[in-house]
Formats: C-alpha cells, sequence, structure tokens
C-alpha cells in the first residue's frame, strides 16, 4: 500500500535543506535533489526503504527543470498519485540578505544583480506556487523556528484530516505572506493602553480575560470558529490538508494572541478530522 509522498520545492535561499534535515529527524526518508523528471516513478513507489514516509525535494536550479517540474506535477495529477506539493518562500529582501550573507550567487542570477536572478525564478515557479498544497513563508523565521514549524506540521505523520495553522502576527510586521485566510482584531479594545497589561502577552491569562472579555468579541470568536468550520468540507474535497489562518493586531503581543489560542482551542473542539495549533510570530519581537 503507497503512502502520501511530500514534494519539497521553492525559492532558492528559502530554507530546502533545513527542511530536508528537520524531515530526517523526524524519522522521514528524504530523497534530496532529485531531477523533476523521475518524479512520477517515485511518488507511485509511495514509501522509503522499511516503510518510512517518503519526501522529494526538488531542484530546479537548471533552466530545464522548470519545465520538467510543471510537466511532472501534470503527470501526477493525471495519474491521480497521492502527493503533497510544499512550496518555500521568503521576501525578496529576506533572500537578497541570505545569498549576501553566504556570499554565494543566485542560480538565476548570471551576470546580474542578485535581485534580478530572484525574480526570474520567481517567475518561473509562478504555476507551481499556485499549486502548492502547503506554502511556508520563511522569511521572520531562523534555522531553529523553521524546524519547529515542520515539526508541528509534519510531526505526526500523514494527515487524515486537516491541520490548521492559526497565527498570530502583527500589522507592523507585515501580513504573513503565506496566509490561506486573515482575520483583522484590531476592532478589539488595545491592552497595551492598560499599564498592568502592557508588559505582558495575549499568552497570560490577565490579557486573555480582558480580550476576550470585550464586548461581543466571544460571539465574534464563536461565529468565525462555525464559518471556518463550514469551509472544511470544501476544503477537504479539494484535497487542501493544511489551512493557516493569520490572526493580525497592531503589534502581534495582545489582542491577536489571545484570539490565535482561542480560535485554535474550539477549532480543535469541532471534531477529529480539524487538528489546529496556536503559532505566534511576533511575540518577543518588541
Amino acid at each position: 500500500m503507497t503512502q502520501e509522498t511530500l514534494i519539497l520545492t521553492g525559492m532558492s535561499g528559502a530554507g530546502r535543506s533545513t527542511v530536508a534535515h528537520a524531515l530526517e529527524d523526524l524519522g522521514w526518508y528524504v530523497v534530496d535533489n532529485l531531477p523533476p523528471s523521475l518524479l512520477p516513478a517515485l511518488v507511485t513507489k509511495g514509501t522509503g526503504p522499511q516503510g518510512k514516509e517518503l519526501a522529494v525535494v526538488v531542484d530546479v536550479r537548471g533552466g530545464e527543470f522548470f519545465d520538467e517540474l510543471t510537466h511532472a506535477l501534470a503527470e501526477l495529477k493525471r495519474s491521480n498519485s497521492d502527493y503533497r506539493l510544499v512550496f518555500l518562500d521568503a521576501t525578496d529582501q529576506s533572500l537578497v540578505q541570505r545569498f549576501e550573507s553566504t556570499r554565494r550567487p543566485h542560480p538565476l542570477q548570471g551576470k546580474d544583480r542578485i535581485v534580478d536572478g530572484i525574480a526570474r525564478e520567481r517567475a518561473k515557479l509562478e504555476d507551481v506556487r499556485s499549486q502548492a498544497d502547503v506554502a511556508i513563508d520563511t522569511t521572520n523565521l531562523n534555522v531553529h523556528q523553521l524546524e519547529k514549524r515542520i515539526g508541528e506540521i509534519f510531526g505526526t505523520g500523514k494527515l487524515q484530516g486537516i491541520r490548521v495553522n492559526v497565527l498570530s502576527f502583527g500589522y507592523k510586521y507585515g501580513i504573513p505572506v503565506d496566509a490561506d485566510l486573515v482575520l483583522d482584531c484590531r476592532f478589539i479594545p488595545n491592552p497595551h493602553w492598560i499599564p498592568e497589561l502592557r508588559p505582558l502577552t495575549g499568552l497570560t491569562p490577565q490579557v486573555s480575560a480582558k480580550v476576550l472579555g470585550s464586548d461581543g468579541v466571544k460571539d465574534f470568536v464563536h461565529g468565525y470558529v462555525q464559518l471556518v468550520n463550514s469551509m472544511m468540507d470544501g476544503y477537504m474535497r479539494e484535497g487542501k490538508k493544511y489551512v493557516t489562518i493569520a490572526v493580525g493586531c497592531t503589534g502581534g503581543k495582545h489582542r491577536s494572541v489571545a484570539i490565535t489560542e482561542e480560535i485554535a482551542r474550539q477549532l480543535s473542539a469541532v471534531g477529529a478530522e480539524i487538528s489546529a495549533h496556536p503559532t505566534h510570530r511576533d511575540v518577543g519581537r518588541e
């Protein structure tokens, strides 16, 4: 019996090697730098040695590999193969900084600037990015945080239902690019203006009680959870197994954190087919 295969690709410099090592640490059998033309045969096999779950890292640095990857994914779809496509991304500025810090040229920059190589790669991968089942923005993640995120998503192996990552963030640091749904909590009174709550976060009982106790907030959260739950059957019909809900407030410290925790708690209680987990991108960043 074949199992679901993980296909990992994305922008150069976005963290493919880190993710590959993290998956190996989680017990996956990882095939690195596989030419895309070999994907269909390997995905059909479905498992690695000793029945380990299989992850394949596809390197599209060679110019001809972009077309090969598109054709390979089309063949996998035609054959109804069981796979999940994971795409790693980061902002152009972050990718430039990473290449400059390692003093390596971008594989597509040629005699031009790093940013030119990034632009060419992004354009070539646009179609692949649109097909991704899981998109992970690594812009604000260091190596250890990225490894932790991979453990949260793939540590339990193949998903039987939908895994929902509820991610708090601060608008002043930017909206997460990997968000499927974005919820704005800035309509809730801000605990930042209460001196005794200012140094605390939404993870503390005091701030959580203040946020959730504001007029209409509990009804709002309950209604939003019902809305999201009503979408789950459709997501599953479309084969989507990982959803990121980004919950934002001004700084990502108080309101969004408390709301994120409550949404994750209520979604997890809905049913066994939904596994919801809170993550806080900007706590401690100020």
